[in-house]
């Protein structure tokens, strides 16, 4: 997650899943975002096409309904075109100087990789943290279509299936 000024990741230790990304979300939102933007009531999102926020992946949407209807957001997310990740503006403004931080040095453990790329700052005043997520998150979780008809979601014209908003419900989803 970035902002103009503040950058946050999230390092994982068990599988990349659709909840572990809405947690990595939930925690900027917590620590960063809900400050920087204390008066938004929308959040864009640009997703990768696969994977754990995949534009087919159930659980990710259904996360995403969950967390919108914690915060009171109306989340919208774009989707990449599947094999464009390497469009994502993060790739360029961020990764690229995490590389360069780290470049040379041995990455001999989980605490290392954590505060070199807590030491990532760039000319323009970006400024990084890291923290460490021991959380588990199984893999295997299916949702029904009947979970998935509870979602508050809109589809946009175009290419609605990769570009989509989800807004809070009045009570939480049936899914658990």
């Amino acid at each position: 997650m970035w902002s103009t000024t503040a950058a946050s990741g999230v390092l994982g230790i068990d599988h990349e899943t659709a909840e572990f990304a809405l947690e990595s979300i939930r925690r900027w939102w917590r620590s960063i975002g809900s400050g920087l933007y204390s008066t938004s009531k929308e959040l864009l999102i640009v997703a990768d096409g696969g994977g754990s926020n995949g534009a087919r992946n159930r659980l990710w949407k259904m996360q995403l309904q969950r967390f919108a209807t914690e915060t009171g957001l109306s989340i919208t997310v774009c989707h990449l075109p599947p094999a464009t990740s390497k469009w994502n503006k993060i790739e360029h403004r961020l990764f690229s100087y995490i590389s360069i931080n780290w470049r040379g040095k041995p990455l001999t453990s989980f605490e290392t990789v954590i505060e070199l790329i807590s030491h990532t700052t760039t000319k323009q005043g970006l400024t990084v943290t890291a923290v460490k997520d021991s959380n588990s998150y199984p893999t295997g979780i299916k949702v029904s279509d009947e979970d998935l008809a509870t979602l508050n979601i809109k589809r946009e014209p175009f290419h609605g299936d990769w570009n989509y908003t989800i807004h809070p419900q009045e009570s939480v989803p049936l899914f658990q």
